[in-house]
């Protein structure tokens, strides 16, 4: 049994936290019971521990099938992904954002996530107060400091990306006046981003190299995602009548070189086989690759285990085995054509107006089998359940299609998928990968035209380990006709068309990982790739008939009414005539 930093507590240690009100206004730390705790409680390491515990918990236990901090049902915005579901209806104001229409800012999902992320983050900064109150005696305050801080960074980086307009807290002992004084335009959106790296800064500068507890964050992830703030720094969007990209700075890239330096990264690599990262198996969690993860669990003493009830809407329904399966976030044909490849093993690089992929005649990378169930092969890698165009691979009779996808699902054959509620798996979330900062390396020299070879390495570094992890696909030539190719880039390339192959790899690397929105927004290029998508997508889904992506609005969610209507005019809506 792994240790688990993020198990829940039980309710009478919960019972001892501190009354602060969150930075959502009108809205308390909802799930928790408020209490005050005396100067001896305050004093004894062993109630600030359990305080710091239960920040890391609510990571888990705040999050919803609806509002999954994964941020899958925000995805759907993407190319990348289908809602699902069983129509249109099923879901429907995820529908709306699938299609940029109709989105509105009383919508319960706009609403829904905002608190649970501020929720969050008030259960954080109840630890960063009472880490504070502790004398300097208490050996581990630095570094419970720290941790917390990252926490903290951590919440900011989710809300600010899908938000971008957030109110920060900063300052872990409000008095209610203060809270309802925040504002969510204090900063710009460049200070914002800083505000996020500095509680990363203090993280970086404090957080040993290794920690027994596999959940608490290392001076590596504090690295990666400082790497990955910086990154979305980079971008700058402080046009306060656009969100377009006015400006690429090379210092806040050359920030996302320094902490994406190899040297930070000791005892961290890729996995031998890319798959290994998506498996539940103990021996696979934690392993070299996996620099930060949600560390979920089974058999450890709680009811259900400590289960990542979080993708419980994405399970497909095999009648007898998986019923109740509801089948959402399904990959989308412009997903599996960009993991075509030619006669030399290298992508296309365009995915548009071209034909559908082909099992029976195209080359793909092998990501494509680990990534994505398709009709003629095993779903889960489990002969048993070979997927077909039928109503059990879609609930929606084939309006969504009929892929399903694999990163998140586990073998219905084996232990891993448990039934409660919805269907729950103990397989860890890897919230920062080592391939994920490899990437942000290669862009970021990319960006800058400099050792753009190095840049094309880092990616043929991902195109060979996906050439040799084949260990789940044994067969799929021979069996099912699987035509598997991929090769490195074989030369030298300027900074465009380097940039263009470091793109391309992070779509194929990290598909299904929710991070393809929010890297179309980053580059400014939502817009354009959207709306191209809608165009030529429409004959395989025809949801996209009726949609259109609209510039300057639907980049980033809106405030929600209720955070408005409760912020006493401090709270400025986001542009887009919302």
């Amino acid at each position: 049994m792994k240790t688990n930093i993020f198990k829940l507590f039980s309710t009478s240690l919960v019972l001892m936290f501190v009354a602060l009100f969150t930075s959502c206004n009108a809205f308390l730390d909802q799930d928790v019971p408020q209490a005050i705790l005396s100067e001896e409680q305050v004093s004894n390491p062993q109630y600030v521990d359990n305080l710091v515990i239960s920040a890391y918990a609510i990571f888990i236990s705040a999050e919803d099938i609806n509002s999954s901090f994964s941020m899958w049902n925000f995805d759907v915005r993407s190319d990348d992904a289908y809602k699902g579901g069983n129509g249109t209806s099923d879901g429907d104001v995820f529908h709306q954002l699938e299609i940029s229409q109709g989105i509105l800012t009383t919508n319960w999902n706009i609403n829904d996530m905002w608190i649970r992320l501020y929720n969050c983050l008030s259960r954080v900064n109840a630890a960063i107060n009472a880490l504070n109150s502790m004398g300097d005696d208490y050996k581990l305050k630095e570094q419970r400091l720290a941790e917390m801080r990252f926490l903290r960074a951590y919440g900011h980086f989710l809300l600010k990306r899908l938000y971008k307009n957030i109110p920060f807290v900063i300052k872990s002992n409000m008095t209610q006046q203060e809270y309802l004084a925040l504002s969510n335009t204090e900063y710009t959106n460049d200070e914002g981003w800083q505000v996020i790296a500095d509680d990363l800064e203090y993280a970086f500068a404090v957080l040993p190299e290794m920690q027994a507890d596999k959940g608490r964050p290392t001076r590596a992830a504090a690295a990666a995602l400082l790497a990955k703030t910086y990154l979305y720094k980079a971008y700058r969007q402080d046009d306060p009548t656009s969100h377009r990209v006015t400006e690429i700075n090379a210092d806040d890239l050359r920030k996302v070189l320094d902490y994406t330096d190899p040297s930070l990264y000791a005892g961290y690599g890729l996995e031998p086989d890319f798959h290994n990262n998506f498996r539940p198996e103990p021996q696979y969690e934690n392993g070299i690759e996996s620099i930060w993860a949600m560390q979920y669990s089974m058999n450890d003493g709680t009811k259900n285990g400590n289960l990542n009830w979080a993708y419980g809407l994405i399970v497909p329904n095999i009648p007898g085995v998986t019923d109740g399966g509801c089948d959402f976030y399904k990959p989308s044909q412009n997903l599996v054509n960009a993991f075509k490849t030619d006669d030399a093993g290298l992508p296309l690089l365009n995915t548009f107006n071209q034909k559908d992929f082909n099992a029976a005649t195209d080359n793909a990378d092998p990501r494509l089998w680990l990534t994505v169930g398709i009709p003629g092969f095993p779903y889960m890698f489990n002969p048993n359940y070979i997927m077909a165009k039928n109503q059990t691979w879609s609930r929606s009779n084939g309006l969504y299609g009929y892929n399903v996808t694999l990163k998140h699902n586990v073998d219905p054959d084996t232990e891993y998928l448990i039934k409660g509620a919805w269907w729950g798996s103990p397989m860890n979330r890897i919230v920062l990968r080592y391939a994920d900062v490899m990437l942000m390396r290669a862009e970021a020299e990319a960006q800058l035209g400099i050792h753009l070879d190095e840049a094309i390495d880092l990616v043929n570094q991902l195109r060979n380990r996906s050439a040799q992890s084949t260990g789940m696909l044994t067969g799929y030539d021979v069996q099912y006709g699987a035509k598997m190719r991929v090769m490195p880039y074989p030369g030298t390339y300027g900074k465009d068309e380097t940039l263009l192959r470091v793109k391309m790899e992070r779509r194929v690397e990290l598909a299904m990982e929710s991070e393809r929105f929010f890297d179309l927004v980053r580059w400014g290029e939502a817009y354009d790739v959207i709306n191209n998508y809608y165009a030529t997508e429409a004959d395989n889904c025809a949801i996209y008939a009726e949609a259109h992506f609209t510039a300057d609005k639907n980049e980033y969610l809106p405030i929600p009414y209720e955070q408005i209507a409760a912020s006493n005019g401090h709270y400025t809506q986001n542009i887009g005539g919302w």
